[in-house]
């Protein structure tokens, strides 16, 4: 359904300097952006990073930092937009709801955003599907290339949050079934063709990730590759539309560019690299955006996207709130609100350690504190005061409450502070440093560890992705983002430990290396009381999506 109180996206298109031949309609209010012409486009805007501190359960307020200090930069006179990643059913169904912002500084259409959209979780779920049925089909069909059904690593996904699917058997039945083996399902964020589709720079990009994408070994353990099944060209097929960048707006009227959806815990975390460069091409400022802390989804954006892509930030906007600070500082989750300055100066740990991991990387850090309205002044104060002590530039952001207005001193700071002219990020590690040195400054640099720890059957995941030619690539690190260690009840900023490495996953097609660290899971679970419980269709429109 539109929403008859925003702009006509036509006019948003046109203030952005895109033709009508450029868009793809879907509705009044969304459409797809189709390349300019082939090759690259030119870039002329600055990228703003947006990250964040460790997080508690229900997020920070990065998305509506990111859309309120776009906002900001439109009311100091500057032409802005925003490039977000898209929501997924999971978490919007679950514990966190929508992912839209929220308050003066959201998405519009919200509602369809967060739910079907423009249909391209649902293209990366059918291709990625309809390769592990060409496989499953090969093999009952005479396994010509003798696929070892023990050693398939394909599984399958769905944009829902289901334990029930971590593990299950296929192929049971008889034999007009299939052949039965062990598998499981993932969600769809974390499919290596979501990565694909979001670090291609074009379709032939896209099809040549799609075809090296390995699905599992032979018995004489040689690599199977989706060309190898000749699956591509279909695969390619179905994500046609997907891979164009889709554009919406902002409550405010600013061009928003949402395309890709891959979660910062469990695979690389950032919007696409075609919408990030199409917004450059179009806006002199594009705020983006990397999931959870800057422990998780900032360090893939810079090692693996812009690595990847040659993109680099003119400034990071780090998102700390009063709640994750004190929650950081030990207070319980039940007495967040209760006003205590005292805990919130025990979490500036936390605060701290992510400042440090910015610079690490070279870049300029400005901290934006997300303001909820039970903040209090004495707690603002102390952050301000250590962000002063620590020579961060500081600013209150009241995006939520007051839009655009509120995010005005957030905007000023980082025309400030963001460099005149990129000076290129400094990469963790090299591509050449192998992957056990790689994990250790990811380790070392971004969550304070002393050592990582590896177990046998991680070494034995190693081993193979060496012994098949890919100990090369970067790493996509999965990990809690409730703790900068890899136990999500560790808060604040710990000390003294090691983080184990309990698994790594080979994804050639989307060119990085998957470290399991500690129990997390690629496939989530519902909240004891889901998110799915409080929505609902009301005359029409729908209710209930946080």
């Amino acid at each position: 359904m539109g929403d008859s109180s925003i702009r006509p996206l036509s006019d948003v298109a046109t203030g952005l300097g895109l033709p009508p031949e450029r868009l793809v309609p879907y509705g009044r209010d969304k459409a797809k952006v189709l390349p300019a012409a082939p090759g690259p486009e030119p870039e002329r805007g600055r990228l703003v990073l947006v990250s964040a501190i460790t997080p508690t359960d229900a997020g920070e307020g990065k998305t509506t930092t990111s859309i309120g200090l776009a906002q900001g930069l439109a009311r100091l006179g500057q032409k802005a937009c925003v490039a977000l990643r898209e929501p997924s059913l999971g978490p919007t169904f679950g514990m966190k709801g929508g992912a839209t912002g929220g308050g003066r500084a959201r998405l519009v259409p919200s509602d369809d955003v967060n739910l079907h959209f423009t249909g391209d979780f649902h293209a990366v779920t059918s291709a990625h599907n309809l390769l592990a049925a060409l496989l499953d089909n090969h093999v009952h069909h005479g396994n010509r290339l003798e696929i070892d059904p023990r050693r398939v690593f394909w599984r399958r996904v769905l944009d829902v949050n289901d334990r029930a699917l971590r593990h299950v058997v296929i192929g049971l039945g008889g034999v007009l079934q299939g052949v039965p083996r062990e598998t499981g399902f993932d969600i769809t964020p974390a499919s290596e063709v979501m990565a694909a589709l979001c670090l291609a720079e074009d379709a032939e990009d896209l099809r040549r990730r799609l075809e090296r994408i390995v699905v599992g070994l032979t018995f004489g353990k040689g690599p199977v590759t989706a060309r190898d099944l000749k699956a591509t060209g279909a695969m390619l097929a179905l994500l046609r539309d997907a891979l164009y960048p889709n554009l919406v707006q902002t409550c405010e009227g600013i061009p928003a560019f949402v395309h890709g959806g891959p979660f910062a815990n469990i695979a690389h975390g950032c919007s696409s690299v075609l919408a990030t460069k199409t917004a450059l091409s179009l806006a002199d400022w594009v705020v983006t955006e990397a999931g959870f802390g800057f422990d998780l989804g900032a360090e893939k954006f810079f090692d693996i996207k812009c690595a990847s892509a040659g993109l680099d930030t003119a400034a990071v906007v780090l998102v700390a709130t009063i709640r994750a600070l004190k929650r950081h500082g030990g207070v319980p989750k039940a007495s967040l609100e209760v006003p205590d300055p005292g805990a919130v100066e025990r979490g500036l740990p936390n605060l701290a350690k992510h400042l440090e991991s910015i610079r690490d990387f070279g870049e300029v850090p400005v901290v934006a504190l997300n303001r909820f309205a039970t903040d209090t002044g004495d707690e603002i104060a102390v952050v301000r005061r250590a962000c002063a002590e620590g020579g961060a530039p500081f600013a209150v952001c009241e995006a939520f409450a007051r839009g655009g207005e509120g995010a005005v001193e957030l905007a000023s700071e980082v025309l400030a502070h963001a460099e005149r002219r990129s000076t290129p990020f400094r990469p963790l590690y090299a591509r050449s440093d192998p992957p056990k040195e790689k994990m250790a400054k990811i380790a070392r640099h971004m969550y304070g560890a002393d050592d990582v720890d590896w177990t046998r059957e991680a070494e034995r995941d190693l081993g193979e992705a060496i012994r098949l030619g890919y100990g090369d690539l970067p790493l996509c690190v999965a990990k809690t983002q409730m703790s900068l260690s890899d136990d999500p009840s560790v808060v604040g900023r710990p000390a003294g430990f090691d983080v184990t490495v309990r698994g790594v996953l080979l994804a050639a097609g989307a060119g990085y290396l998957v470290p399991l660290l500690g129990e997390i899971l690629r496939m989530p679970g519902l909240p004891t009381t889901p998110q799915a419980e409080r929505i609902d269709l009301v005359d029409g429109t729908i209710v209930g999506i946080a």
